[in-house]
């Protein structure tokens, strides 16, 4: 190797070395801005009883003298449906969807916080896709707002319930609140709603239809855009 070959060798790696750790520096100030930042938020995060004591609003409805359903009123449509009566397939469907490692992690995606992080600093409009707990600690309790104050507050958020619910608990929340158009709340209302039926009869093909409204509920449901959502419905099944 001629001497200035390798002199050119030695500044390569001089300036890789120093990219190196200039990276892992500012990898540790931003750990460290966050960590005060979640210190910080602790004490100004509500309390849990909406979550922890949960009782959803129901709507008002009149039946005939045999229990068949003639009228309803109210502006949301649920049918709390527990979580131990919630069919296995559909529980299947939307983790596989939305959060496929619901089981494995303890209620906070670090990759997503990273994208909306990035997202946030760069003047990006998308986020990082949030676990199942996350999507509970904002609907019940944040705006969607994106900004790092609210995705981090759904962190912390997220982590209370973990301990305060389980898994399951927290499931049970999604599949009743979630929002799945046509002034549905939950997936027992969703499938009266689209197929008229309750959430137990329901086949394969239906439960995917449903798993799939939650990207898009309010066009991409099956009364207002049928192409678009069976075009969702393929995903899930895929």
């Amino acid at each position: 190797m001629s001497p200035l070959r390798g002199l050119r060798r030695q500044r390569g790696l001089i300036l890789l070395s120093s990219l190196v750790l200039a990276a892992l520096a500012a990898a540790a100030v931003a750990a460290l801005v966050l960590a005060f930042m979640a210190a910080w938020y602790w004490h100004d995060l509500p309390p849990l009883d909406k979550a922890t004591a949960y009782r959803p609003r129901q709507h008002l409805q009149v039946l005939t003298a045999d229990g068949a359903e003639i009228a309803q009123f109210g502006t949301e449509r649920r049918i709390f449906v527990p979580i131990a009566q919630a069919p296995k397939l559909l529980q299947d469907a939307v983790l596989a969807v939305e959060d496929h490692e619901f089981y494995q992690h303890r209620g906070i995606s670090f990759k997503g916080m990273a994208r909306a992080a990035w997202s946030h600093a760069t003047g990006g409009i998308g986020g990082g896709a949030s676990t199942i707990t996350q999507q509970v600690s904002r609907t019940f309790f944040l705006s969607t707002r994106r900004t790092i104050e609210r995705k981090l507050k759904e962190a912390l958020i997220a982590w209370q319930l973990e301990s305060e619910l389980g898994k399951d608990g927290i499931l049970e929340l999604y599949l009743n609140q979630i929002y799945l158009g046509q002034r549905a709340y939950g997936y027992g209302a969703a499938a009266q709603v689209y197929f008229g039926k309750p959430l137990a009869q329901l086949n394969l093909a239906e439960t995917a239809m449903l798993a799939g409204l939650q990207q898009n509920p309010i066009y991409a449901n099956p009364i207002v855009n049928n192409p678009a959502a069976t075009r969702r419905q393929h995903w899930v099944l895929h």
